[in-house]
């Protein structure tokens, strides 16, 4: 094979082959010469994960993290049907989804939400009306869940009158499926419309980037005396947005008059992703517009998600397609934080874990730097899903 052609084409012709990528960490930019089949790297991760749990309890209890990593292994088992996929999935939900469809959870935060798009999911694919009940008890905490004056859910009970980028992804995404599957869209589409664009409206900045937080009365030790923002563009917390955006845009008619600013959210997040890329890596930083700064450092699932959306807008068309070059550069980025191991399971390095709004750059700096952390490893198969669909 050329070594003219891209991590990203090659990544493609990898999936459709059904072999194995031979982009390892550390190799060059551009595919190497090899006479070996290419790796399915969502395949790879997945099975490495499970191989590390086998039993889905260990992943942890019902929470975001696991919610991530379990969708992005439903992406792969749509493209595999691999049984023993859906069956993991299953197992964890079920853990916490007793046998009348109960979940024992109060539903107090949007980072409990995430993972209920396991739900219409699990519904979809095996007939259980357990999931069904399960969602709709969660459907049904949406309207008494506490809002600013404008109508905008607060991060969690904990967090008054705070709206973090985190949370759209946490839980719009969920309520548009929920819509469209169970014939609720009047409420679930204008709802998830509704944060979306409140949350874009106060956290949007002249850059193009957004800020992690806002402080509806102010009152965050780290909000803005003017604006009442947080003062950092912390990476990931931008990717769940744009991430946010493209589920509900999936959900929403092809008709719906709504697409239109959706659209132009995700048109001016990509373009500040594409001038933000590091061009010696093809990642983005921690704290995304100080790639000088020695202290900062390019995150793993945050250029996974950069990535993602930059490929997805050129594919549906809402930017240039001169743009697929940015995306490609993020993928190859990303593939190079990605090794095996002497146990011939993957590695993905350099994830930041769960993080807290911060008034200051030394807390997003020093945050611990990890391998196969939740948040890299469900990003990842997101991205890694999107970009090695067939051209």
């Amino acid at each position: 094979m050329s070594s003219s052609i891209s991590r990203r084409e090659f990544g493609r012709l990898a999936v459709l082959t059904g072999g194995a990528l031979a982009a390892a960490a550390g190799t060059a930019e551009a595919a190497p010469e090899t006479t070996e089949a290419a790796t399915d790297w969502s395949k790879a991760v997945v099975d490495s994960t499970i191989a590390r749990n086998p039993d889905p309890k260990s992943l942890g209890g019902w929470g975001y993290t696991q919610g991530l990593f379990l969708y992005g292994t439903y992406l792969v088992y749509q493209r595999l049907r691999t049984p023993s996929y859906l069956a993991y999935i299953k197992r964890w939900v079920d853990y916490s989804v007793d046998s009348s469809g109960h979940i024992n959870n109060s539903f107090n935060s949007l980072d409990s939400m995430q993972a209920g798009v396991l739900l219409p999911i699990l519904h979809r694919e095996t007939g259980d009306s357990r999931y069904r009940t399960a969602a709709q008890q969660l459907r049904n905490r949406y309207p008494s869940y506490p809002r600013t004056s404008d109508g905008a859910m607060w991060h969690s009970t904990s967090f008054t009158q705070q709206l973090w980028c985190d949370g759209l992804y946490m839980g719009q995404p969920f309520l548009a499926d929920y819509g469209k599957q169970y014939n609720d869209q009047t409420y679930c589409f204008q709802e998830a419309y509704h944060n979306l664009t409140t949350y874009f409206g106060h956290l949007t900045s002249p850059t193009g980037l957004l800020f992690h937080a806002y402080s509806a009365d102010g009152k965050a030790s780290w909000a803005n005396k003017t604006t009442h923002t947080s003062p950092y563009f912390w990476a990931r917390a931008i990717g769940w947005v744009a991430l946010a955006h493209f589920d509900v845009l999936d959900a929403l008619p092809a008709d719906d008059s709504r697409r239109a600013q959706l659209v132009k959210n995700v048109q001016q997040l990509v373009n500040a992703f594409v001038k933000y890329q590091d061009p010696a890596t093809g990642r983005w930083f921690q704290v995304v517009d100080k790639g000088t700064d020695p202290n900062n450092w390019t995150e793993t699932s945050a250029s996974s998600m950069y990535t993602y959306a930059i490929s997805r807008a050129v594919r549906a068309g809402y930017v240039s397609s001169s743009l697929s070059a940015a995306a490609q550069k993020g993928y190859q980025g990303v593939l190079k934080k990605v090794t095996l191991g002497s146990d011939g399971r993957t590695n993905i390095a350099d994830i930041c874990p769960g993080t807290g709004v911060t008034g200051s750059l030394s807390g997003y700096y020093g945050r611990p730097r990890t391998t196969n952390d939740q948040h890299g490893l469900g990003t990842f198969l997101i991205m890694n899903e999107e970009l090695t669909k067939p051209l």
